[in-house]
């Protein structure tokens, strides 16, 4: 079985028997041999230096109604906010002056109507800190909104296509959503020249080992610049309330197979992880992530983006506790690295 991780070092590729080999085995020095390569190749391209991006969530109000998220729009039980213009830009100034030279802003989905207020908040920012990098996320639009973003000093975009199954999809999404227009989006990103970030939802339900293969393959062809990797929590207040969270040995199995895959993408260990457990997200680094958001969202409004349950937004997972962060890494043999961290292909 560890000849299945030579290769897929070597070539970058294995098949689908394969990849369900890696995904499913018991032996327990396969799975740490696979994490210990995949570490050393993520340290060959960044070296021991973390990426660090300030995750601003701009609003919890949304358009759709997946059923596996907190703030889809027929939960009533949701104290909605959106975040103002000068809230936007203190949250970016607190972040600069941290340090930060990437901002997240990540929100429900609006319609196409929000389009210019979004514009507007790009390009302001991009005046005010011309040497950050500027991330997107939030959601499906048509061409001439991502167009429009892209124009006004966006850099990245992240949409995570959860799964690539479209029978799996439809169990996910209502059915006014569609997996082929989420995998549209993510190639008019692509053209548009966006560093494109997609990823999925580990142990998601329903979810099959074919499904993760499916998934594993369609991000080595897309080849996006980011991968974001994150176990399922359930949300108490949605129909997939009741179903068994994600597990972190899945998600870190992943990480590891994407980051020998694409050895120059850029790999979160998520907020997720850490919500599962306190040391989440530094096995996360282990197995070959290679970037942190802490939260830089008004304290006052974090626990109202309730995506899943137990969302971890304080201590190290926040931009208050980036002293806690950094002497977390240094306890694995790593350090927080402030530059702007663009993928290396």
């Amino acid at each position: 079985m560890k000849s299945l991780v030579d290769i897929l070092e070597t070539t970058n590729s294995l098949d689908g028997d394969q990849l369900a080999a890696l995904l499913t085995t018991r032996d327990i020095d396969v799975v740490d041999y696979l994490h210990r390569r995949a570490r050393t190749v993520a340290q060959m391209h960044y070296g021991t230096g973390i990426y660090v991006r300030g995750l601003i969530e701009l609003t919890n109000i949304c358009r759709n109604d997946c059923l596996y998220c907190g703030i889809r729009r027929s939960n009533t039980h949701v104290e909605r906010y959106s975040l103002t213009v000068d809230q936007v830009m203190a949250c970016c100034e607190h972040g600069y002056r941290l340090g930060f030279r990437t901002f997240v802003l990540q929100g429900g989905e609006w319609g196409d109507e929000r389009a210019a207020w979004i514009a507007d908040i790009v390009a302001e920012m991009r005046h005010r800190w011309p040497d950050c990098a500027i991330t997107l996320s939030l959601g499906e639009h048509s061409r001439e909104v991502y167009a429009l973003w892209r124009d006004s000093g966006a850099d990245r975009y992240l949409l995570r296509h959860e799964t690539h199954n479209a029978a799996h999809y439809a169990q996910l999404h209502p059915a006014e959503m569609s997996r082929g227009h989420r995998l549209q989006c993510l190639r008019w990103l692509q053209e548009l020249g966006y560093q494109v970030g997609t990823g999925i939802m580990v142990g998601s339900p329903w979810q099959t080992v074919d499904h993760l293969v499916e998934d594993l393959q369609f991000i080595a062809s897309f080849r996006p610049a980011m991968v974001g990797l994150g176990p399922f929590i359930a949300q108490h207040d949605t129909p997939l309330g009741g179903h068994p969270n994600g597990t972190i040995d899945m998600t870190t199995r992943l990480y590891s197979i994407v980051r020998l895959m694409l050895p120059g993408a850029l790999i979160p260990s998520t907020t997720a992880l850490a919500t599962l457990a306190p040391e989440g997200r530094l096995q996360g680094i282990l197995a070959g992530a290679n970037v942190v958001m802490p939260n830089l969202s008004p304290g006052e409004i974090r626990a109202q983006y309730a995506l899943y349950d137990g969302k971890a937004h304080s201590g190290s997972e926040a931009a208050e506790g980036l002293r806690q962060l950094e002497a977390q890494l240094a306890t694995i043999g790593y350090h927080i690295d402030w530059s702007r961290g663009d993928c290396r292909f």
